[in-house]
């Protein structure tokens, strides 16, 4: 099936103005997706017509609201292929990888043990489980990665050992690309007796996910990098360790019975869910997630195939760039360096021809640190990119570097 490029951009309505009296070409989708049309109107419509607190209302529009929040779940436990019982809403990626280090890392965790994490994670899949490690006297341990910017599988399969509980991976680097063969480490980390998380924020939007062929025990992901609301998250966690965890926050909601002498919780998923929740936000993931859903995701994904060809052919031909991360299997994300030039500094030039790019460490400190470099330019190029805003990038690029 061929992609109508041109279609699927008039459903995002953002794409269609000028930066700097240029047209806008947004190439920082990998810090935040744009919205189609669909998920805008759900929650506007939400707002105008449903508006209401969730569960225990006794009125149209609260059980209208309730319907609508709990089918979002049931859209989320589809598209990974999870019962709707394992998806708790989160904030997004960060708070979903907090909550599991919190009941899971300092319930569990003691003196000696480690927990497995590689050079590529986001701090979001680092601090939570440096923090637990210093709560309860374990060890972080660190996979290097290989000169390619793929994580070093045999470099895992040595530091995985009978000490180690945790295994906590990127799907994807948001920073670099580079995909992790997260299947084949979470059967090395089951065998070995370790839990397994996986931060699969820079994957979904890129490819079908499925929890229970991943074998994961749970996985983490945010609404805005899939084309919804900023403020609104999933985890999927595996049903018994749920059961077994003890809530991350209390409050209303999250409980069975209350006394003043003691409170039992409420059944999954509302026990990780206390206070009212982002409901607008609910409806708008699960519209974002429907609109996904009745793309061609295989047309999709190579059109997306295309664009990184497209830029790593004009990349290497460049003078003075040089790519960092060129893993044999990455998604749609290139970064780079030019010599003699700051990434903040072309970010900026790049700006001023309407090219919207992200600079900077990308919150991956510890990675470029083991890069030597202070951060790079990353250009991400998401469904509704084309092939001629790649021509403009880099004629861009050129301009940028005579100004230099």
């Amino acid at each position: 099936m061929t992609l109508n490029v041109s279609a699927l951009r008039d459903a995002f309505p953002i794409l269609h103005q000028e930066a700097n009296g240029k047209p806008l070409v947004y190439l920082d989708n990998a810090a935040t997706t744009q919205k189609p049309r669909a998920v805008i109107d759900a929650i506007r419509d939400y707002y105008q017509g449903t508006n209401s607190n969730v569960h225990r209302g006794a009125h149209y529009l609260s059980d209208r609201a309730t319907a609508d929040f709990e089918a979002a779940r049931d859209t989320v436990a589809a598209f990974l292929n999870a019962d709707r019982e394992e998806i708790i809403w989160t904030k997004g990626t960060t708070e979903g990888i907090n909550l599991v280090a919190q009941c899971i890392g300092r319930e569990r965790l003691k003196p000696g043990d480690e927990v497995l994490i590689t050079t590529l994670e986001h701090h979001a899949n680092i601090v939570p489980w440096q923090q637990a490690c210093l709560a309860t006297g374990a060890s972080l341990k660190v996979v290097p990665l290989r000169e390619d910017g793929s994580v070093d599988t045999e470099a895992f399969h040595q530091l995985l050992n009978e000490r180690t509980r945790i295994v906590a991976l990127s799907h994807v680097s948001n920073s670099l690309g580079s995909v992790t063969p997260v299947a084949e480490l979470i059967a090395a980390a089951r065998a070995a007796g370790a839990i397994t998380l996986v931060d699969g924020a820079q994957a979904v939007s890129h490819f079908p996910v499925d929890v229970r062929a991943l074998d994961c025990d749970f996985y983490a992901f945010s609404g805005h990098k899939l084309f919804g609301p900023t403020g609104i998250g999933a985890l999927y966690g595996r049903r018994e360790l749920l059961e077994a965890m003890p809530p991350y926050q209390t409050g209303g909601e999250m409980i069975e019975v209350v006394t003043f002498e003691k409170s039992t919780w409420n059944q999954l998923p509302y026990k990780f869910e206390p206070g009212t929740p982002n409901i607008a936000g609910v409806v708008g993931l699960g519209a974002a997630i429907r609109w996904l859903q009745g793309q061609a995701r295989d047309a999709l994904a190579r059109h997306e195939r295309a664009l990184l060809s497209a830029a790593h052919e004009q990349a290497e031909a460049f003078p003075g760039l040089k790519i960092i991360g060129n893993a044999a299997t990455k998604v749609s994300v290139l970064s780079f360096l030019l010599d003699g030039a700051h990434p903040a500094d072309v970010g900026v030039l790049l700006d001023k021809q309407g090219v919207a790019v992200r600079t900077g460490h990308h919150c991956c400190m510890p990675l470029m640190d083991s890069l030597g470099i202070p951060g790079t330019v990353r250009a991400s190029f998401s469904i509704y990119n084309t092939l001629d805003e790649v021509d403009v990038l880099f004629q861009a690029l050129h301009k940028v570097r005579s100004f230099l």
